[in-house]
């Protein structure tokens, strides 16, 4: 009797362990099962501030959504790739591609000349400007309002570049932070006069908080491009990916669903 009781608690135990093993795939963050799929998986670098490139919109859940996203989905796509999204600081991202820590970066990143000594870029899919915030009422609305402020950028942009050559011309303080919450909450609480922003995410922030106003200047470092590995062997398939979006108007119908509103 003991050993027909052991037997069929065994059986049991063995059931068991059988059905947890068939539900132990992961799926990856872009919602597909990696697992399930022949299809490569190549990890995307981003920093998740960047409204509406790359942001959580936390009244909808916890996943990170924006242009760059809907680019990085329609090209993986059609190039017969799944892809998983890491957040990270946007001024760890080139290292990220170096160290092999992600495939390809979608983060708003200009391809800037100092840039490709690191890593090797896709051609342009944006072309961006920067804008001047300030404390509504601040007085600030121009270059030379500048003078003898304290400044912000992010680190690691092609803001924080531009911040610096400023500092020459108008003897500016300049300061960095990692994420653009943060230089929008330091301009609120007066410990930066200003900070540096890219234009279309600047207009977001505007929008949503009326105790902040900014001005545009022209001059941006570059255009928007996708990021890769030093002689990547993906770069000219995200090439061919991408002017397969731009002849098609697949690119225009993502950047009019976010910046428009579908």
């Amino acid at each position: 009797m003991k050993k027909i009781v052991s037997f069929f608690f065994i059986s049991i135990l063995l059931m068991g362990l059988l059905a947890a093993c068939g539900t132990s795939d992961e799926k990856s963050s872009n919602g597909s099962d990696a697992k399930d799929s022949d299809k490569k998986v190549l990890t995307m670098g981003t920093s998740a501030d960047y409204s509406p490139f790359e942001f959580i919109d936390t009244a909808k859940g916890d996943d990170i959504i924006g242009i760059d996203i809907d680019i990085a989905k329609a090209v993986t796509e059609k190039l017969g790739y799944e892809f998983e999204i890491r957040d990270m600081d946007f001024g760890g991202l080139i290292q990220a591609l170096q160290s092999g820590q992600a495939d390809f970066v979608l983060s708003a990143m200009s391809a800037t000349d100092e840039r490709k000594k690191s890593v090797d870029f896709s051609e342009i899919y944006y072309t961006s400007k920067h804008m001047i915030v300030s404390k509504k009422d601040s007085g600030i609305t121009k270059v030379e309002d500048l003078k003898g402020k304290n400044v912000g950028a992010q680190l690691g942009s092609i803001q924080e570049d531009k911040a610096k050559e400023l500092a020459e011309e108008v003897d500016m303080k300049v300061e960095n932070r990692n994420r653009i919450p943060e230089l929008i909450q330091e301009i609120k609480a007066g410990r930066f006069d200003a900070a540096i922003i890219e234009d279309t995410v600047a207009k977001g922030y505007l929008d949503n908080n009326e105790d902040i106003e900014g001005f545009t200047i022209e001059d941006a470092d570059g255009g928007y491009a996708i990021a890769l590995p030093k002689d990547s062997e993906l770069t000219e398939e995200f090439n061919k990916a991408l002017k397969e979006m731009m002849d098609n108007g697949e690119l225009d119908e993502i950047f009019k669903k976010w910046f428009e509103g579908e």
